[in-house]
């Protein structure tokens, strides 16, 4: 409470206090006095050297623009009044406001003024004063040193000296103007003045009473705070300070276990506790959202050392999981390789069929990785990691391949050649360098290619089921950890994880999810595990399984990128091997693709086009060396009979077994043992030779091919044509995705067969190709027969080929296979119409000598009745071509064609007979004769079973011929 004031002082402040009233009443009356607002709002203003004070512009006459002699308008001072309607305005204003002033005052006072009613207005002598001194005076900076100001003031004057003295008398006159008009407003405001003056002598009396009760107040105040409020106040003050020094205690405590948190956080970094140094993260970071350590400036860069750490935390977990997970694949790796090291240096080694992966491994291995992964789950790290060990993997697995061919190839290179190796297996560029790392891939025999691809097999599917552990472990430890050990923390730490990543993600850092340490998290995930199911980012979880899943899906797709290069290098080789050493590259890669698909779980759309196209260029060009080679063996073909080696019996036999023989027993008895046994029967020139044994004997072979017990004799183009069509079948067998374009190549085949067959026999053209004087019924034959073995067995080719024919192209592909059918058996009719011409031609050329045989038989002198030069001619020929026939061709096939023969003889002997002219019986003798020796060769004939089994003549009009001349009578 304020000390009690002495009297002295008391005395001392009224004294102070009535100087004050004394000048604040001297300075209130001044302003009072000052105040134009309070009696009159409007009259000071005209005096006052305020920057208030109005400025009488200098009225100056509007110029006139109208021509004189015409009217003048009002509208023709617009512009005037306009330039003064302000000043007006106001001017019209302030009269209006004196004259109300005046009224009111005369009221007051009992109209007791004695003036008159002009100087009764208070402010109307201003007004007078404005109209009797010119506004240039009234102007605030007027000042007559000023040159224009004076120039301006003496402008009506002359520069002599009288009209100077007028000037300042005109001046005087002005200043008295002005004095005399201010005496006349301050007499009419006298009135007013005296009664301000008594009012502010009440004012001040009632100030210094206020003041007074003021003081009396002021006193009680004091002596009630001494004896009431001081004790309560002190007390009040005390506990404050209590609670001051309390919170700073506290305050010290929490900067003491930050200080040591710091202090172990950094030496749990250092040794690597992650588990340990994240605890202390959380519990920092509990700290600082709080705002328990707000204002402190020792702790101002606590949150850069808590990021810091968590960082520093980040990269040894993460670390730790690529090493575990990728970089430790280097043991296996390199047994691998010293394995088939081994095998290569030793042929004789067999392979081991360990397993990559035990249930002793998968348990280890999870639980190295679920620290971990609980760790980067509680950072909300993982999905980050997952990509970082993504690139790795990829990286990983390129430089493991990389290391597999640069440690075999030396090896594989530096071994010696084959004997049966080919030499376009081992090709090398053209430019002779063989040291590039292609160069020497394609220097490789198959052989050796496979050895290395299946060494790559093994290292990539080492490392891609390494990489499936890992996906398996995080898809186990995300989902299916019930009634595990670490259950619970795993559980604490997505959900930490994913809080964090919300956190980290949202606009704004007060979330309540991070005022939670990780300790009462991990309480509220055990009390209600489903509660927390229920409220955990979807989003979280969904990125940390898309990650795992793509990093294996990575591997797959890098490996299937390398073997793909791999393949693509040899690509020019691959087209050029035997069916059989393709075959083994390409069940390589395909057992390559089928086991790191099922591992990745994705198809490997690359590695599938590169098979596909190196397959399809496998196809393409055997075909077109097959082309080539069936034109050249048709170009050289003599058309003779050969032998058919058993190899060729045992084609037709396994490829045609459709009904006791599966498809796969089928595919490997036609990959097995015959084409080694065609290739050995097949010399470079095309030509079908006869196997012979080590003693020098040659095997046991047949005449003929047979095929659903039906004998064909076969020459050496059709042989190859039977020994390519088996080589397509079994490409169709074993790759099935072309069976399509494998049709499409045996039908071009077939086609080109029948064709140049045609051109070569019926066309002749085997005569200039293959040097043939003449062609003979036995080439014809032996063309038909081989047509129709071929026709034969289409049959059996299309249902061997369309089988792995899909549904939609087999309507297509079938009506198409029919077409070359009845080709073939158009080519064949053909062919024997041709044997029937052959004799029909014979027979006319025969029949043009006949006249001057039959001039012989009616001379006296012939007396020997025997069968002319033309009879027995034409059936020689006759039986020549019986022979021959009935050799080659089927008998159904001779006894067609031999009744198209009796048909032409029948008609075409009896109309040569029929007009003969028989004068004598030697003739008529003759003529029966004749007639008689010609039958008898068309009885033998094989047609003549079928007139017997039909009941119909065998050469109808011969006989009645024979019985026309044996009723004649003789002359």
């Amino acid at each position: 409470m304020d000390p009690k004031p002495s009297s002295h002082q008391r005395s001392g402040r009224s004294l102070l206090l009535s100087k004050t009233l004394s000048d604040a009443s001297t300075q209130s009356l001044s302003s009072i006095l000052n105040n134009p607002h309070l009696s009159d709002t409007s009259w000071s203003a005209w005096w006052s050297n305020s920057s208030a004070a109005v400025q009488i512009p200098e009225f100056t006459t509007p110029s006139v623009h109208k021509t004189l002699g015409l009217d003048i308008s009002r509208s023709d001072f617009t512009s005037y009044v306009s330039s003064i309607a302000d000043h007006f305005n106001r001017f019209e204003d302030i009269r209006n406001d004196e004259k109300k002033n005046n009224n009111n005052h005369s009221n007051d006072n009992n109209n007791g003024g004695g003036e008159n009613a002009e100087d009764a207005i208070a402010g109307e002598a201003l007004v007078a004063c404005l109209r009797e001194v010119p506004a240039l005076y009234f102007k605030e900076d007027f000042a007559l040193e000023d040159g224009a100001t004076f120039r301006a003031a003496s402008s009506s004057f002359s520069n002599s000296v009288s009209e100077d003295v007028n000037l300042q008398e005109k001046l005087s006159q002005y200043l008295d103007v002005v004095e005399l008009h201010l005496v006349k407003e301050i007499s009419l405001r006298s009135n007013s003045f005296f009664e301000a003056q008594g009012q502010l002598e009440d004012l001040s009396l009632k100030i210094v009473e206020g003041c007074g009760r003021i003081r009396e107040l002021k006193e009680t105040i004091r002596i009630l705070d001494g004896d009431l409020v001081d004790s309560a106040r002190q007390i009040q003050d005390l506990n404050h300070t209590r609670s001051d020094l309390l919170a700073l205690q506290e305050k010290l405590r929490v900067i003491l276990y930050v200080n040591q948190s710091l202090a172990a956080l950094n030496l749990l970094v250092s040794s690597g506790d992650c588990a340990g140094a994240l605890d202390v993260t959380d519990d920092l970071k509990h700290f600082l959202n709080g705002g328990q350590l707000t204002g402190l400036h020792c702790f101002r860069h606590l949150e850069d050392h808590v990021t810091s750490a968590i960082n520093s935390v980040n990269s040894i977990l993460s670390a730790e999981f690529l090493r575990v997970s990728v970089n430790e694949a280097g043991d296996k790796d390199a047994l691998i390789l010293s394995k088939a090291k081994a095998r290569m240096v030793s042929p004789g080694i067999e392979e081991d069929n360990e397993e990559y992966w035990d249930q002793e491994d998968t348990s280890s291995f999870h639980d190295r990785l679920l620290p971990l992964i609980i760790g980067l789950l509680r950072t909300a790290k993982l999905p980050s990691v997952l990509r970082i060990y993504r690139d790795t993997v990829i990286s990983d697995m390129k430089t493991a391949i990389k290391s597999v061919v640069a440690e075999l190839l030396p090896v594989l290179v530096a071994r010696p050649l084959d004997s049966d190796f080919k030499s376009g297996d081992r090709a090398v560029d053209a430019d002779g360098g063989g040291s590039s790392l292609a160069n020497k891939l394609r220097s490789l025999s198959s052989e050796s290619f496979v050895q290395l691809l299946g060494t790559i097999f093994k290292i990539v599917q080492a490392h891609l089921i390494r990489a499936a552990e890992v996906k398996k472990a995080i898809e186990w430890m995300m989902s299916n950890l019930d009634g595990h050990y670490a259950a619970d923390s795993v559980a604490a730490a997505i959900a930490h994880g994913a809080l964090t990543l919300t956190s980290e993600t949202s606009s704004t850092t007060d979330s309540q999810s991070e005022s939670f340490p990780l300790s009462t998290q991990k309480n509220l995930i055990k009390v209600s595990p489903a509660t927390n199911s229920s409220n955990l980012s979807k989003n979280f979880r969904t990125d940390v399984l898309r990650e795992n899943a793509e990093a294996v899906f990575a591997a797959c797709d890098a490996a299937h990128g390398r073997w793909a290069k791999l393949l693509g290098v040899r690509a020019l080789l691959h087209p050029r091997l035997r069916l059989q050493d393709f075959l083994i590259i390409y069940n390589v890669s395909q057992e390559f693709v089928a086991a790191t698909e099922k591992i990745g779980g994705r198809l490997g759309y690359s590695i599938r086009g590169t098979l596909q196209s190196q397959a399809k260029g496998f196809v393409d060009f055997q075909h077109e060396s097959r082309m080539a080679k069936l034109k050249a063996v048709l170009d050289q073909e003599t058309w003779v009979e050969v032998d058919v080696p058993n190899e060729f019996q045992a084609i037709v036999d396994s490829l045609f077994r459709l009904e006791s023989v599966s498809e796969d027993d089928m595919a490997a008895s036609s990959l097995e043992q015959p084409s080694q046994s065609i290739d050995g029967s097949v010399d470079s020139n095309g030509q079908v030779n006869n196997i012979k044994e080590k003693n020098g004997h040659t095997k046991s072979s047949v005449h003929l091919i047979s095929f659903r017990g039906i004998g064909y004799h076969m020459v050496n183009c059709g042989l190859i044509l039977l020994k390519m069509l088996s080589e397509y079948i079994d490409m169709n067998t074993v790759l099935p995705a072309l069976s399509s374009e494998v049709i499409h190549r045996v039908l071009e085949m077939l086609k080109f067969f029948n064709t140049r067959t045609c051109q070569l026999v019926l066309g002749a053209g085997a005569m200039q190709v293959s040097g043939l004087k003449s062609i003979t019924s036995k080439h014809l034959a032996l063309a038909s027969q081989v047509i129709s073995f071929v026709h034969a067995i289409m049959p059996e080719i299309r249902k061997v080929l369309i089988l792995k024919v899909p549904d939609a192209r087999k309507v297509m592909l079938l009506s198409e296979i029919e077409r070359v059918s009845q080709d073939y058996k158009v080519h064949r009719d053909e062919i024997h119409t041709k044997l029937v011409q052959i004799m029909r031609e014979r027979l006319l050329v025969h029949l043009r000598g006949l006249p001057q045989i039959i001039e012989t038989w009616n001379r006296v002198d012939e007396s020997d009745v025997q069968p002319s030069q033309f009879a027995r001619s034409l059936t020689k020929e006759v039986g020549y071509l019986q022979r021959v026939l009935s050799r080659t061709l089927h008998e159904a096939d001779v006894q067609e064609i031999f009744k198209e023969v009796t048909i032409i003889f029948d008609i075409q002997i009896s109309d040569a007979f029929a007009n003969v002219d028989i004068n004598t019986p030697q003739a008529k003798a003759r003529l029966n004769c004749e007639i008689q020796h010609i039958l008898g060769c068309i009885k033998s004939l094989p047609s003549a079973k079928l007139n017997i089994e039909s009941g119909t003549p065998i050469a109808g009009q011969l006989e009645s011929l024979i019985e026309r001349i044996s009723a004649e009578p003789d002359q």
